[in-house]
């Protein structure tokens, strides 16, 4: 079940991976990238800090839509050198998010898109027509050899959940339609919940996720909220509390809007050295292959981030021409780093475990939306100081089978960490990645 790498007698194997931090910062995988694109130039328009984004329909708007074929026994996806892949559990039903208590028990919320009709931009192209499971299940690692060897349902009968996490003597789930909260204590949940935040469901491909995470100092939540269309064109008066982080007190109470114009925020972290929020955001559709980038950044306190008037800063988005609100432009602040377009950038951890470069790692899910597949990895972008320092860097790849057939193996979601390894949820293909150092002790 591990990948094949070269894994010589090394001794000091964090040296390998330091030099392997250096080689990726170098800029490797961008050369990899060029040689997959053979137009340079767009690095400049999808990929980091300083971009000018291509012209609105240089391409013609296109749907590439991926067929997922699964993974044989043996099959994993490739990590970079340094690193080792293992199936923590597989045979799961759509694993979209996955959080880590502090006892170590690995909490794994299983939904997915509910289909709606024939509508394939209402259901996102989902490659399950079935019910979504709608449930929590607890998976634990008794051994610490990055396999899970103990399962659990814990909640069930969930309105598709997909953020989680525990503060206090309180375990809380963000269904897509609400905020619930149950009594935890001594790592065992109390299946009496009540809802203490109702947040607003439904709409454009669906943007059921709803994430949540503690401020940094723990007495505050954020949760994030999709939008409710592609661009606002169902009318602005739905899109109340909606492309937005909300963030409230622990009870619920206290409500407001932290910041807005995020069309889908779902990957969110704290930066471990300054403390702020950061976000990994999906950007809209339907203006060629190269827009919008989706985008990691920053979340400023009372910011505003364009959607659905504008993109990457004051780029006015031609479906508003003439119809902006006014100042709405001038407000809009300029995401931070750039990680290609319709790439369906969905996880986001910052670094937990040792052996890790430090930085941002973005669970791409995988584009639909654009003439070429885009996306359907795992990439780092390296930080130094709290900023990122250095170009976009693939890390987990090999989800794509066959792009001229359109097959892909899986579509990785969320990250998330242990003290020992990373966590990658493959909702297609069922399956939770462990990713740890080569020549780590799994005892």
């Amino acid at each position: 079940m591990i990948t094949q790498h070269s894994s010589g007698s090394t001794p000091i194997w964090l040296s390998m991976l330091a030099v392997c931090s250096l080689m990726w910062a170098c800029g490797g995988s961008t050369e990899k990238r060029k040689a997959d694109n053979p137009d340079s130039s767009a690095q400049e328009r999808e990929f980091g800090m300083q971009i000018v984004p291509q012209e609105p329909l240089a391409t013609p708007a296109k749907n590439k839509f991926s067929k997922v074929k699964g993974w044989e026994d043996g099959e994993t996806p490739t990590a970079n050198a340094g690193f080792q892949v293992v199936r923590f559990a597989d045979s799961l039903n759509s694993p979209r998010n996955v959080y880590v208590a502090a006892n170590g028990d690995v909490y794994v919320a299983q939904a997915r898109t509910e289909t709606k009709g024939d509508d394939k931009k209402a259901d996102s192209h989902n490659e399950f027509r079935s019910k979504s499971p709608n449930n929590i299940i607890r998976l634990r690692d008794t051994d610490g050899d990055g396999v899970a060897d103990e399962r659990e349902t814990v909640l069930s009968g969930l309105a598709q959940p997909f953020g989680m996490l525990i503060a206090g003597n309180w375990f809380y789930v963000a269904n897509t339609d609400g905020l619930m909260r149950y009594p935890y204590r001594n790592g065992k949940i109390d299946t009496n919940g009540k809802k203490i935040v109702s947040l607003p469901a439904g709409g454009y491909n669906n943007h059921w996720t709803r994430n949540i995470i503690l401020n940094a100092d723990s007495t505050k939540m954020y949760i994030s909220v999709g939008s409710g269309s592609n661009v606002g064109e169902n009318g602005m008066e739905h899109e109340v509390r909606r492309a937005a982080i909300l963030e409230v007190n622990l009870d619920g109470s206290g409500e407001r809007i932290f910041a807005s114009g995020i069309r889908n925020p779902v990957g969110m972290d704290i930066e471990p050295h300054t403390s702020t929020l950061w976000t990994a955001v999906n950007e809209r559709d339907e203006l060629g292959d190269e827009l919008v980038p989706d985008y990691l950044t920053s979340v400023k306190n009372n910011g505003f981030y364009g959607w659905p008037y504008t993109y990457w800063g004051k780029h006015e988005d031609p479906r508003w021409k003439n119809k902006l609100p006014k100042d709405m432009a001038q407000k809009s602040i300029t995401p931070d780093f750039a990680v290609g377009a319709h790439t369906a950038s969905l996880g986001l951890s910052f670094n937990k475990a040792e052996g890790f470069p430090e930085g941002a790692y973005i669970g791409q899910h995988g584009s639909w939306n654009r003439s070429t597949f885009s996306g359907y990895k795992v990439i780092f972008v390296p930080f130094s100081k709290g900023r990122p320092a250095g170009e976009a860097q693939d890390f987990l790849t090999g989800f794509i089978s066959n792009a001229d057939n359109d097959e892909v193996y899986g579509r990785p979601v969320a990250i998330a960490f242990t003290p020992k390894y990373m966590l990658v949820t493959d909702d297609a293909a069922n399956i939770i990645w462990t990713v740890m150092p080569e020549n780590v002790s799994k005892k």
